[in-house]
């Protein structure tokens, strides 16, 4: 048998999902995450998760690997010492920014700490022009100097950027040549290399995130390959990149940078399957892990791409799906705040100490903890019977927080979930009302260990109808793994009106990144059958100062195509901001090819209708607490593995499986689907 294994490293729990080619089954597997060294957990995960289905490590075909490693360096600051070599006069552009305020109404609010202190930030002579015109020649001698000093400084990585170093990057790649020869073991990083694009403080911030990140990057995947290895895996093993594709771990030692958003990536991708499996083409999914929930839209199966974001105060101009975070998750921690009021969150137990429940020491109420109380989640265990768990302690936490507030225990339970669910409903706000989309039009595609669990209360929240919750919910991420493709992001900067005058240019551009993407597909050994390019323009009025990507048509530029990326862009335009300016001309600022190398993925097959009766899967009973039926309610307790396709369940009732629970409020309604997805619907 070859297996195919995605293994998603995520705060609390490492999941594990297994795929057998041959036969379709799927195993899957969680143990608890090391957050000192997460490839300890992968490698155990890796054993264990093979050795339930019967198979050796060595079986493995396939081995995709989705880390939170890079992006929780960046949040608490565990890079490396970093230096950053720049234009003369610019050195404090990474502290300046766009001299805007983290919160236009918190004047105490204190912005992201430079990632590059002032002392270890070098000007060097050199000036090129917007055209890429050379004003000021490069002082090699200047920055031989600034690689000297650097070194001296004991610096472990170094930035390079350069202002239009986009447009011509031979000053940046001479620079790159001398810090190598001067400081060899640095791991060096030149702007141009990770976003040749223009706005020099994102394009340099992302240059200095990625050496930041770098050996950090460099030392997990050592480390992780090492252990692989010791374990007999032989396969060539990848990483998701925030884009939702995967890269070899070369590249993403190389490029840390691309994996800021490396695990909730692939959740997309999957919800992205499941909706060709149930023919549901708008969704919103709705992640919620131990540590935070990450939400992202779909609209005609499709995820949006986006070209920049803002990873906790740092810019960053990379691919990356458009998904949005917030810090609720089912290890987040209730508290009172200074002003007498429940919060829920950001902080949270995490894996160690964990909830209250789990007994190792934490005496903070965390969401788990009230869903413990509230027996919505099951009161004695966990995981199948794998993890015990105390709900007297729960019940001593939260009773602390009830005296403070002056309420009872079962309603100061239930006001730390409604609190958590209305910040969740607040982050799909964002990326659907605030972007011109209702969220009603939608189904709610829930998934990650605490997502089945809180769906029904959010989609209530939000007035949305139907819920998605996918065969294996709680390991979204790591089956999102065995779904998806290669993928790499070519792009460039030139600012033009667009007209049909642009079409010489716009063919010749579109066809020196189609020739990158093709070097890149040699590069990775994707046969000529399993290529595929994607071409969008970013585009914008004069006067603007953000674009919107439009897609250009296939085939060969011609005046066509500039009429298709007008009416596109109108389109977008008018969606987002509710008007179009008729008359007035319109820019293209970037052009950019995705490259995509098709390989062989899981393919799920569906079941023969078996009926509406799901009585065979009943497992017991529970006494659940529900607001709005008065309190506690007797409930029927279903167990996931032995429902069947058209089966139909009506609430209140409790589904559990090892890697979730879902929850089904009263007068919903489930019906598992023929690929065994439920789908939740409300009158």
């Amino acid at each position: 048998m070859a297996w195919r294994i995605g293994i998603d490293s995520g705060g609390t729990f490492t999941d594990v999902c297994l795929f057998d080619d041959a036969s379709g089954q799927v195993a899957v597997w969680k143990v608890p995450s090391t957050p000192d060294d997460p490839s300890r957990a992968i490698a155990r995960g890796t054993q264990e998760g093979t050795e339930r289905v019967g198979a050796k490590p060595g079986d493995v075909a396939y081995f995709g690997h989705g880390t939170t490693v890079g992006t929780n360096a960046l949040i608490q600051h565990r890079g490396v010492r970093t230096g950053l070599i720049t234009t003369d006069g610019f050195r404090d552009l990474i502290e300046i920014g766009r001299q805007k305020r983290p919160d236009l109404y918190d004047l105490q609010v204190d912005k992201a700490a430079p990632l590059v202190t002032r002392d270890l930030r070098f000007g060097v002579a050199e000036r090129l022009r917007h055209d890429g015109s050379v004003e000021t020649p490069l002082d090699e001698d200047g920055v031989r100097q600034a690689a000297r000093e650097l070194r001296e400084a004991g610096v472990k990585a170094v930035a390079i950027g350069f202002l239009y170093g986009f447009v011509r990057p031979e000053h940046e790649e001479t620079a790159r040549r001398i810090v190598a020869e001067e400081f060899p073991e640095a791991f060096i990083c030149a702007s141009h290399e990770v976003a040749p694009e223009f706005r020099e403080y994102e394009r340099i911030s992302t240059a200095v995130v990625n050496a930041y990140l770098g050996p950090v990057m460099q030392g997990y995947i050592q480390r992780l390959a090492e252990r692989l290895k010791e374990l007999g895996v032989t396969t060539t093993p990848h990483l998701t990149q925030s884009n939702g594709g995967v890269i070899g771990f070369d590249m993403a030692a190389r490029l840390p940078v691309r994996t800021v958003l490396s695990g909730p990536s692939t959740g997309v991708v999957a919800a992205q399957a499941i909706g060709r499996m149930t023919g549901i083409e708008n969704l919103i999914t709705f992640d919620m892990g131990g540590t935070s929930s990450d939400v992202a839209l779909l609209r005609g199966g499709e995820a949006k791409l986006a070209s920049e974001a803002n990873v906790h105060g740092y810019p960053i101009k990379a691919p990356m799906l458009d998904i949005h975070t917030v810090g609720a998750g089912g290890g987040s921690i209730a508290a009172i705040d200074s002003g007498g009021l429940l919060k829920v969150g950001p902080r949270s137990a995490g894996a160690d100490p964990g909830p209250v429940c789990y007994a190792r020491g934490s005496t903070e109420p965390a969401v788990t903890d009230a869903n413990v109380v509230l027996q919505t989640l099951n009161p004695t265990h966990l995981l199948g019977g794998r993890m015990p768990i105390d709900q007297a302690l729960s019940k001593q936490a939260i009773g602390r927080i009830a005296d403070q507030l002056g309420l009872d225990l079962m309603a100061t339970a239930q006001g730390i979930v409604s609190v958590v669910t209305a910040n969740m409903a607040k982050a799909i706000r964002v990326i659907s009302v605030q972007r011109g989309h209702d969220p009603r039009d939608y189904a709610l595609v829930a998934f990650g260990g605490a997502g089945p669990l809180h769906a029904a209360r959010l989609a209530r929240e939000l007035e949305m109808k139907r819920i998605v919750v996918p065969r294996n919910p709680g390991i979204g991420c790591a089956l999102g793994l065995l779904l998806t493709d290669l993928r790499a992001n070519f792009a460039t900067t030139r600012l033009a009106t667009l007209g049909d005058g642009l079409v010489p240019d716009m063919a010749e551009i579109f066809a020196g990144l189609e020739a990158q993407a093709e070097h890149w597909f040699a590069e990775e050994t994707v046969a000529p059958a399993d290529r595929e390019l994607k071409r969008t323009a970013d585009l914008r009025y004069h006067g603007q100062n953000y674009e919107l990507a439009i897609d250009v048509p296939d085939g060969p530029i011609t005046p066509t195509t500039i009429r298709a990326l007008a009416d596109g862009f109108a389109e977008a335009h008018k969606r987002l901001y509710g008007f179009v300016a008729e008359g007035e001309p319109v820019q293209l600022v970037t052009y950019r090819v995705e490259a995509i190398g098709f390989v062989p993925k899981a393919e799920f097959r569906p079941e023969p209708d078996a009926g509406p009766d799901a009585s065979a899967a009943i497992m017991g009973r529970r006494e659940v607490w529900f607001p709005e039926a008065g309190g506690f309610v007797d409930c029927a307790l279903y167990d996931r593995d032995k429902l069947k396709s058209g089966n139909l369940i009506e609430g209140p009732a409790i589904i559990e499986q090892m890697d979730a629970t879902t929850v089904l409020l009263p007068g919903m309604t489930a019906r598992v689907e023929p690929y065994l997805n439920l789908i939740l619907e409300t009158p």
